[in-house]
């Protein structure tokens, strides 16, 4: 099981997040039959998804990535207690390699936006979107947190696939400047990360989320949090019922007709719900029962 630590570093100059979710990103790979490429793509967001919400103490936060290229929409949410989960429109499209790297960015396109929403518990969640720049997701994200919350942010995520399509590395980090930072802090931060070796070469040595931040702030690093993450769908058979009542009585009078169950797969895990239809007439006698 992966876990993501929240800190700060520099005295407070930045906040720092690490994560290594390769078993989460392993489990949505073979639950949802991914390719490579996506496979890399979605596991990317997740790993921000992870970053963004190991700073949430409730509620959670949903990534949706759509760039209009042949992966589709890609969705990755993350809560407070460190579970994820994520889809992908289209988990079969396979781009080949560009010089042994796999073409992330060609298969999300960059003609789109990426969408942060953060759900509190309040009456409405928090939504912010800007349009992407690479389609590489990191980088994305990086701009997005930059422009839209307005806080000098650095994103870096890998997912390194085995030659057997298995998930060898997944993980990321994100520094985020303070106001306080001063000029020695910005410039030793930015030479730290202009060296760095990729997350995932960093995790392949072996090293733990702690100690990539410490790769770029030596000495300088204070963990205030270690959270585990896995992955857990939220789908339940009350939730099915809840949006087949959100159809609405005329649908629901037709699924009646056919005389069958109603089949229900959740596209973020896969699990198939089958409801049958005296459970049909109970929600549409729900639905027509005075309030």
């Amino acid at each position: 099981m992966g876990y993501v630590v929240r800190g700060l570093a520099r005295e407070g100059s930045f906040r720092v997040f690490a994560v290594e979710c390769r078993d989460v990103v392993e489990e949505v790979r073979r639950l949802q039959g991914l390719s490579p490429t996506a496979t890399a793509a979605l596991g990317r967001a997740l790993a921000g998804a992870a970053l963004l919400a190991a700073d949430l103490k409730t509620g959670r936060v949903m990534l949706q990535i759509n760039g209009g290229g042949p992966l589709g929409e890609i969705l990755a949410e993350g809560d407070a207690e460190g579970n994820l989960r994520g889809t992908v429109q289209h988990p079969e499209v396979h781009l080949e390699p560009r010089e042994g790297k796999l073409a992330v960015g060609a298969a999300v396109g960059k003609n789109g936006f990426l969408s942060v929403a953060r759900d509190l518990g309040l009456k409405e969640p928090y939504q912010g979107s800007v349009s992407l720049v690479s389609g590489e997701i990191a980088q994305d994200l990086a701009y997005y947190l930059t422009i839209s919350e307005q806080i000098p942010s650095a994103v870096a995520l890998g997912v390194l696939v085995d030659v057997d399509g298995s998930v060898k590395e997944a993980g990321g980090f994100l520094v985020q400047r303070m106001p306080q930072a001063d000029e020695e802090d910005i410039a030793s931060a930015e030479k730290a990360l202009s060296t760095l070796a990729p997350v995932t070469e960093l995790l392949s040595q072996g090293l733990s989320p702690e100690e990539i931040l410490e790769r770029i702030f030596p000495g300088r690093i204070e963990i205030l949090e270690r959270r585990e993450v896995r992955y857990r769908c939220r789908c339940s058979r009350e939730r099915v019922e809840a949006a087949l009542a959100a159809l609405g009585r005329e649908e629901l009078l037709e699924l009646i007709a056919h005389g069958k169950p109603a089949r229900v797969t959740c596209h973020f895990c896969g699990r198939g719900y089958e409801i049958p239809v005296e459970d049909l007439r109970r929600i549409l006698a729900g639905l027509e029962r005075p309030h």
